[in-house]
């Protein structure tokens, strides 16, 4: 237990290393997740946010299948599960239809420009006559924006921007292919900020060829620049099929410790287990580990981690709603989903 006290004491202070986490024994990862699953209980209780977007909370495309960057973990693949909606007055139409059929909200996202902006700049005055005419959450990619583009984001009231931190320029230059640096992710972020945005940061795992790197640096990062912010997500690299490059598979052990870090970095913060994650066998083991690490927020988890956490804590009560999991909770009761139990569940997955 003194180990962990240590662990734990370094992670306040911003010093812990991954040396530090990779070198605990089973026994003293078991206490160290035990000890950060302790800390969610105390500021969650025994809620678990079980979130199932589905057609009520769709993913739209602003380019289609269109983006300048290729990156290496995606290369336009998950653009390609998005709905393809690149006019105006097509996002209009498709909103507006939306809410008159009882939709929740929608993730505005897409490909890239050559400096890193999904190009929404087009569509804001859209999203914002939605805003002031439907109650739809709206939730946006950004990427690396400018002041004009913050400005207008702001006017337009969106609701949540995903924006993923990354603090390491290896994989802005290798995974990226960006020509950019640490410090325009920190000019992007104050802009979003001084405009007064809900910024929900967002932390990749793995995404450097699948290999832990500088995932602790970007926790600090976000304690530094945030300080307590409302909710993070944290997503894994499922590693792609069709990169020249050789990606090796982030562990579900490496995750949770990861995890469990960023939940005693931020006790009051929700912390979520996002959509983008390994899937396959590994998809059950992942979400336990998550679990047991602190998360009290996962989108789409098997029914087998449910019944699994049934058994590791008889106390849970689970919530469920129909949307995506960076929702702010003050739109919770407009996210209910009509999800009661895991039976009906099964039949939303």
């Amino acid at each position: 237990m003194n180990e962990i006290k240590e662990i734990v004491s370094k992670i306040k202070k911003g010093t812990i290393s991954w040396l530090d986490l990779k070198n605990l024994t089973q026994n003293q990862h078991k206490e160290f997740l035990r000890y950060a699953y302790n800390l969610k209980k105390r500021f969650f209780g025994n809620k678990l946010k079980i979130y199932i977007p589905n057609q009520q909370f769709p993913a739209i495309s602003i380019t289609g299948s269109e983006c300048a960057l290729n990156c290496e973990h995606c290369n336009k693949k998950y653009l390609e599960s998005m709905r393809d909606i690149t006019n105006p007055n097509d996002l209009k139409n498709f909103l507006n239809n939306l809410y008159e059929n009882n939709g929740i909200g929608a993730l505005i996202s897409g490909g890239c420009d050559p400096d890193g902006a999904v190009p929404l700049d087009g569509y804001l005055d859209v999203i914002k006559e939605i805003k002031q005419h439907t109650n739809l959450i709206i939730n946006t990619h950004t990427g690396l924006i400018n002041k004009s583009t913050a400005e207008m984001l702001a006017l337009s009231k969106i609701d949540i921007v995903s924006f993923d931190v990354n603090v390491d320029e290896d994989i802005i230059r290798d995974i990226y292919h960006l020509k950019k640096e640490v410090k325009d992710y920190k000019i992007a972020i104050e802009l979003l900020k001084n405009h007064n945005l809900n910024i929900v940061p967002h932390i990749c795992i793995g995404l450097y060829y699948g290999r832990v790197k500088k995932e602790l640096e970007t926790i600090n990062f976000i304690k530094e620049i945030f300080n307590e912010p409302n909710l993070i997500v944290i997503i894994a690299l499922i590693p792609p099929k069709t990169s020249i490059h050789q990606f090796e598979m982030p562990s579900p052990e490496s995750i949770s410790k990861l995890i469990a870090v960023t939940r005693i970095q931020f006790p009051k913060t929700e912390i979520s287990l996002g959509c983008m994650r390994p899937r396959g066998n590994m998809k059950v083991k992942l979400e336990k580990y998550a679990m047991k690490a602190g998360i009290n927020r996962i989108e789409i988890p098997s029914r087998k981690s449910l019944n699994w956490i049934m058994e590791y804590d008889p106390k849970i009560n689970f919530q469920f709603f129909s949307a995506c999991c960076a929702i702010p909770p003050k739109y919770e009761e407009l996210a209910r989903s009509k999800v009661s139990d895991l039976k009906v569940y099964q039949n939303y997955i």
